[in-house]
């Protein structure tokens, strides 16, 4: 016997195996164990969801030899002739190949005549949307008040191509796209049944490769079975779907984390010289970031069996919020203008460069030009005339220069008292994450041994230790070894909330200044003009 590919061999044959549509097959069910059959179904949906999976069952389930029900026999003569497609009164057509008005009125003259062994003649016509309009209007009475002993079930891809006329007189179901979850499971299904080993991690690819589509996962899944010659293996379906290895990427992140560009430029580069897809890379490392953003927020969310939960779980402790934000929105823009660059290469460089230009660091990495060396007085030598000496004023000699530097430094290294002006301190400081810790940090009565410092519930996930230490040693390196503690709690009366509430203010008096200028108001009085207030900034 010849071979059958798997999405023709575990085909579903009964409601209760159909996977991900658990809402189509309920309203189905009730609706044939309640005998409240409808003349005409329409089922929508992406490609490979079971739209014509779930309209042979329905056949069967109306022509079954047991009655009219739920979950048809799968023994009985009409039951067994459905599943090899041979039941004379189930009609199924490709409307691709039948798009015109000629063919319709054919197939609905033949509708009136009784079923010849069923209950109901059934008809399927698949791709709906691809008739005529003259086709349309053929059927459209026909599809109204059909025969006693007729079924119509439409398949579509593309619903928004059907006349409304249609749709009204169809009832519709919405087959949705199914999650890699539901896929991964079903593969481990079959390839258990099969007695075929496979990795966890390789049906994961797979089941995201399929896009939603069962019936492209089980065609990947044939393929990648060939490929590891019976085995399905993670770096056989890496390499078979040119998938990203995601160690590229970790590595990707956790040089971006460390602010080290030489060993960025360096992975990258050598994912192109293993000829790997830059824009696929861009894709993933986007997801990854999405998956680093989850456990930031709802860890819950990551499954617990994911195979690299471990350095997600690290490098979210070592990455803000903003930052994974940040980098998923140059990651997204980045793929987005990547057919814009010079070559493929230069844009995804270009996109981790951005990443690490426009990361917040502890000192600011943007590019300050350093002022000009003290000028220096070349003098051309003429023949038989002696050497113009320099100016002795014209320039501060290296060694006075180098004291006072040493003595201004000095002054501005020298411990002083903190005199209780927390938002003067933080206002001085430098951009980073020590500024950002500190900006929502309140100051809170303390013994006078040192400061105590609160920050909200809600922003507690900027107490990482490295945070901590980098504002314990901005605040030592101000004011002297003094004793620092950080706690949860506060009334939120912090440099973050005073500066928000500032900022209101400001935009509420620009507004209502906007709002009392005697042109503005001749210009609403006259013309009827309105103020839109988004379009108001405070002069700074």
């Amino acid at each position: 016997m010849s071979y059958q590919v798997l999405a023709r061999k575990w085909r579903p044959k009964a409601f209760e195996q159909v996977v991900g549509q658990e809402h189509v097959v309920r309203a189905l069910s009730n609706a044939l164990e309640q005998q409240r059959l409808h003349h005409a179904y329409l089922f929508t949906g992406t490609r490979g969801v079971g739209k014509t999976t779930l309209a042979r069952i329905v056949a069967k389930a109306l022509n079954c030899e047991t009655g009219i029900t739920p979950t048809p026999c799968g023994q009985c003569t009409a039951c067994l002739e459905i599943d090899k497609g041979r039941f004379v009164d189930l009609i199924e057509v490709d409307a691709a190949s039948n798009t015109q008005v000629d063919a319709m009125r054919e197939l609905l003259e033949n509708a009136q005549y009784a079923p010849t062994s069923g209950r109901f003649k059934v008809y399927i016509i698949d791709e709906v949307h691809m008739l005529s309009r003259s086709a349309f209007n053929a059927m459209l009475k026909t599809l109204e008040e059909p025969p006693a002993h007729v079924k119509f079930i439409l398949a579509t891809t593309d619903p928004q191509k059907v006349p409304v006329t249609v749709l009204s007189r169809c009832l519709q179901f919405n087959l949705k796209q199914m999650g890699p979850a539901n896929i991964a499971g079903h593969l481990q299904h079959i390839l258990d049944q099969e007695a075929i080993s496979a990795e966890p991690v390789a049906l994961q690819l797979l089941s995201r490769a399929a896009e939603g589509s069962m019936r492209d996962a089980l065609s990947l899944l044939d393929q990648a079975i060939a490929y590891g010659s019976g085995s399905v293996h993670e770096q056989e379906v890496r390499a078979m779907l040119g998938a990203i290895d995601q160690s590229y990427l970790f590595a990707l992140l956790e040089a971006l984390v460390a602010q080290d560009g030489q060993a960025l430029i360096r992975q990258a580069e050598a994912m192109e010289e293993r000829s790997l897809a830059l824009d696929a890379a861009l894709q993933e490392l986007a997801a990854l970031l999405h998956q680093i953003a989850l456990m930031q927020a709802v860890p819950q969310a990551i499954p617990a069996d994911l195979p690299e939960r471990a350095r997600i779980v690290e490098l979210s402790r070592h990455m803000s919020p903003e930052q994974a934000q940040l980098y998923y929105q140059i990651a997204t823009l980045g793929r987005r203008d990547l057919a814009l660059a010079p070559d493929e290469f230069a844009g995804f460089t270009m996109t981790l460069l951005r990443m690490l230009a426009f990361a917040p660091s502890e000192q600011s990495t943007a590019y300050q030009p350093q002022p000009p060396a003290a000028e220096r007085t070349v003098s051309i030598p003429i023949a038989n005339e002696p050497r113009a000496e320099p100016l002795r004023n014209e320039k501060q000699p290296e060694e006075k220069l180098n004291t006072t530097l040493s003595a201004q430094q000095a002054q501005n290294t020298e411990p002083s008292r903190f005199s209780g002006d927390w938002r003067s301190f933080v206002d001085g400081l430098k951009p980073g994450f020590a500024k950002t810790l500190a900006q929502n940090c309140e100051l809170v009565p303390s013994d006078g041994q040192g400061l105590s410092l609160c920050v909200r519930e809600s922003q507690k996930h900027l107490l990482e230790p490295r945070y901590q230490e980098m504002l314990k040693n901005a605040l030592k390196e101000r004011f002297g070894n003094l004793k620092i503690s950080i706690a949860i709690g506060g009334s939120g009366n912090t440099p973050a909330a005073q500066l928000s509430q500032e900022k209101a203010k400001r935009q509420a008096h620009a507004e209502e200044s906007i709002r009392t200028d005697p042109f503005v108001r001749d210009l609403m009085e006259t013309f009827g003009a309105a103020v839109n207030p988004s379009s108001i900034k405070p002069i700074q």
